[in-house]
Order: C-alpha cells, then structure tokens, then sequence
C-alpha cells in the first residue's frame, strides 16, 4: 500500500482502531443512552450540525427512524438557531442531538441554545475533544477521542460520530444483534482499505473524468452528500449528490462522457439502483459502483446495511484525497477552509 505524509491519508487509514477506541467510549455510556430510550416521552427525535455533521445529521435520522420506528429529522444547526418555528415540529417532547467534531461550531451552539428556550426536551451530544463549549450543553455528552485530526477536511472524525449515532440507535431499539455487527466493523474496514485503494487511486488519477456525482439512498442519502463534499473540499472538483432514482430526472441531463457516478448501492434496492447507473453509462458516463456484494468495490463482511453502510466512507475518502494530489491540492488545507467556523459575537 502506498504511503503519503499527510494527515488526511493517516486519518483515513487509521480508521479501523478509532472505531474501536470508539466502541468502548459506547460501550462506557451504554446505560445512559439506553434510559433516554426507556424515558419514552419524545415525540422525535432531531439530530443537528453544520458542514459534514449536518451530512451525518441526514444519514443518523433515516437509520434511527429505520432501526427504531420513531421519528427522527437531520436538520442543519444554523437552521433551528435562525427559523425555530420552522424548523422545529410544533408539538411535542423531543430530543436534539446535537454532532461536532471541534465542539465549538457557533451554529450548533447557537441551535442548543434556541432549542433550550423553547423548552421542548433534552439534549445529547456527541463531539471529539475535551473541555470545548458543547460539551457542557447537553443532558448527556459523550467525546469520542478517537475522531480527533488535524487535517481541515473530516475523514475519522465523521466516521467514528456516525458509528456513535448508529449504536445509539440500536441500543433505542434494543437490536443486541446489531450492536455485535459493530464490533466487527474495524476488521471490514482494515480488509476493505487494503482492496480498494488500488482502484481508488486508478480513477482519481484519471484525466479524463471532470466532474463526480455520487448517488445513495435511505441513510445513504447524506453519506453521499459527505463524500461529495469531500471530493469538493479536498480536490476542489465539481462534486454533486442526488438520491438514486432522482437522478433519472434533470441530473441525467450531466451524466456523459467527463463524468464519474459513484453508486453506494444497497442491499435491498440494488436492482433499481443499478438500473440507473446503467442507464448513465450507456450514456457514456463512467460508473463506480460500491456496496456488500454486486459492486466494483465489494464489502465482502455479511454485515447488515446498518452496520456494513459505515464502510463507504473510506472507499469515498480515498477517491477525494487522491483526486486532490492529481489536482495538486493539499488535502490537509483545502483551499478558503477553516477547520470550526465560529461567528463574532451577535
């Protein structure tokens, strides 16, 4: 396996033992999470952040509403800060849960702080570092340590919080089973770095693709939009997310020759799914197609799609930061890119 100096390249490969690291931070806080289930007096549940959280916010309400049956809302924090009314449900007892890696992010403080007021339920936060401001505003806050960096763009940060999200989940749900396909996530993913960096480094390295759309559906959905993103903020590329079947519509009108789709295909829709990828690529588009079995890159690890949709991001992750080196771009500062946005005082 090649070998890179920097940051990102490490944080990506280091994936496999920060999951694990993570799993035991679960595993310690595991009573607390399950008395907010047993509580039983929310209405919903809203999960909350800006940038790649907001992305992770997406993906953990589609899983939680699909393990738990209640329901749940990803919602951007900037959005529950400035249009309260509009963004919150107007009845009702809920949770915010509330993701960032610095913990320090002015609208997901700002987000608590108008959900506080309304007096509408409890909160739960999941966050990276220690002593940050967040971690003093929730009625529980849980630091994963393991999802520090120094690199601008989250790679292990985001992993490791959608890992926490998902086990939350399953602990609500009280799916023992699932909770067990966690453990066995870092090995999939060591297995999974070492088979499909070879592949990632072929088309990130190729001329001839300009612009990248990745497709996901269900929890899929925002783990496509956060590799889109890094796609954008590592290599500085043309980089755009869509539902799978949506991008049948207007978004075909794109898919040609230039253009790369990248398919994280589900178990249980991978019949439609590869459909429409098929449809692109006889319109000439080239075709990356990634999930447990029919796929280019295959998981291989008999996970369930909760568990086993954890291991597109590091498929994802890699094309990005070695698009960024064929781009010259430094994938540890991207261009314009601050690490925590904090806003002046209002």
């Amino acid at each position: 396996m090649s070998q890179y100096p920097h940051h990102t390249w490490r944080e990506i490969q280091s994936q496999p033992q920060a999951w694990t690291e993570a799993l035991h931070v679960l595993h310690a806080h595991a009573s607390q999470l399950r008395a907010l289930a047993e509580a039983g007096d929310y209405a919903g549940v809203i999960f909350t952040g800006c940038g790649s959280p907001y992305y992770l916010a997406l993906a953990a309400a589609a899983c939680f509403q699909e393990l738990t049956g209640h329901s749940a809302r990803g919602i951007p924090a900037s959005e529950i800060w400035l249009n309260t009314r509009a963004a919150l449900p107007e009845h009702g007892r809920f949770l915010l849960v509330a993701l960032s890696r610095s913990g320090e992010t002015t609208e997901t403080l700002r987000a608590v702080e108008a959900f506080r007021a309304t007096g509408r339920g409890d909160v739960l936060t999941f966050s990276c570092y220690p002593d940050r401001p967040l971690t003093t505003q929730g009625d529980i806050n849980i630091i994963f340590p393991s999802g520090q960096e120094q690199s601008m763009a989250q790679t292990r940060a985001f992993s490791v919080l959608y890992l926490a999200t998902v086990a939350f989940a399953a602990i609500w749900a009280n799916n023992t089973h699932l909770l067990s396909e966690l453990e066995q996530l870092p090995n999939a993913c060591k297995r999974l770095l070492e088979h499909s960096t070879e592949l990632a480094h072929q088309l990130g390295n190729d001329s001839t693709i300009n612009r990248f759309y990745f497709l996901g559906s269900g929890p899929r959905y925002g783990l496509a939009c956060e590799l889109s993103l890094k796609m954008k903020e590592m290599s500085i590329s043309h980089s755009e997310p869509f539902h799978f079947m949506e991008f049948r519509h207007g978004p075909r009108a794109m898919a040609g020759p230039g253009a790369l789709l990248v398919g994280l295909v589900s178990g249980t829709n991978q019949a439609h799914e590869l459909a429409v990828l098929e449809d692109m690529r006889e319109q000439g588009a080239s075709v990356l197609t990634i999930g447990e079995q029919i796929a280019n890159i295959s998981f291989g690890a008999g996970l369930s799609a909760a568990a086993s949709d954890l291991l597109y991001l590091p498929v994802g992750q890699l094309l990005g930061f070695v698009r960024a080196l064929h781009n010259n771009c430094n994938p540890d500062h991207p261009k314009n890119l601050a690490a925590v946005v904090v806003l002046p005082d209002a």
